[in-house]
């Protein structure tokens, strides 16, 4: 089963960052932390056979991007998503997956309106202007303290491995069911486990700086993982306003767990 994988994901990643056809809605897909565009095996197919474009972007130093992780920044990151984008003649919507979710509001920043029709944020951190994840990773910590229906069995301190120099942290292979995939299927458990890598700490710390007339202006929309147990996000919902808020009863790792169910609601966002 794992080779099979292994096969299907060389394929797909063949096929993911072909240049779109004119008159194609195209969906660009962008990872999280640890992860890379890879996680997207299941999705793309779905999304390609209801007829749309479909780009998964490697940021760098992950998936077949071999830049060394302590050099990346949110710059950077946000550079690789334009860059996409802009391989596509017409609009594109930006789908980030957690910490995905500071890099699509800073590459919508940048390519503003025009070019970007939606954003969704899936179980993603949901920064407003001049917050890091990091800042945001304390928001959501210090509402949890007044909630009782949700309590965070592992907090981040138990399951990231810094490096020496502190620049970069990695999630523990070991610990990525019960945090992340709790709902999946071994073989995409250890899917993830082979294809962990390390993440800079300097774009969870780089504050986005973003404007009401470029990322402001660009519809958006929320996929909340309601059995996620890395972060208790409820409380960022309303950071930003969004046209419609959708629940998946997943844990954080849902392109694995409930791909069809995503799709189905990937493909009523656009």
């Amino acid at each position: 089963m794992k080779r099979i994988i292994s096969l299907f994901i060389l394929i797909f990643s063949m096929t993911t960052n072909s240049f779109s056809q004119s008159g194609s809605k195209t969906y660009i897909l962008v990872h999280g932390a640890w992860y890379g565009g890879w996680c997207w095996y299941k999705v793309v197919p779905l999304l390609q056979a209801k007829g749309y474009h479909v780009i998964a972007v490697d940021l760098p130093g992950y998936g077949n991007d071999t830049t060394a992780a302590a050099s990346v920044t949110l710059n950077d990151y946000v550079q690789k998503v334009a860059a996409a984008a802009n391989t596509v003649k017409d609009k594109v919507v930006l789908v980030g997956h957690s910490m995905g979710g500071a890099v699509i509001s800073q590459a919508a920043e940048l390519l503003g309106p025009d070019k970007v029709e939606k954003l969704v944020f899936l179980d993603a951190f949901f920064l407003r202007n001049g917050e890091s994840i990091f800042a945001q990773v304390a928001q959501i910590n210090e509402a949890g303290k007044t909630v009782t229906d949700f309590k965070v069995e592992h907090p981040a301190s138990e399951y990231l491995i810094f490096s020496d120099d502190k620049k970069t942290a990695l999630m523990n292979p070991l610990m990525i069911k019960e945090v992340f995939c709790h709902d999946c299927s071994a073989a995409d458990i250890a899917l993830a486990q082979e294809k962990l890598r390390w993440q800079p700490v300097a774009c969870l710390a780089t504050p986005i700086n973003v404007t009401d007339s470029r990322y402001g202006a660009i519809p958006k929309y929320y996929i909340r993982c309601t059995k996620s147990r890395d972060l208790d996000r409820r409380s960022i919902l309303h950071n930003m306003p969004c046209k419609k808020i959708y629940e998946l009863p997943s844990s954080h790792s849902v392109f694995f767990s409930m791909p069809e169910k995503l799709v189905a609601i990937l493909a009523e966002i656009y």
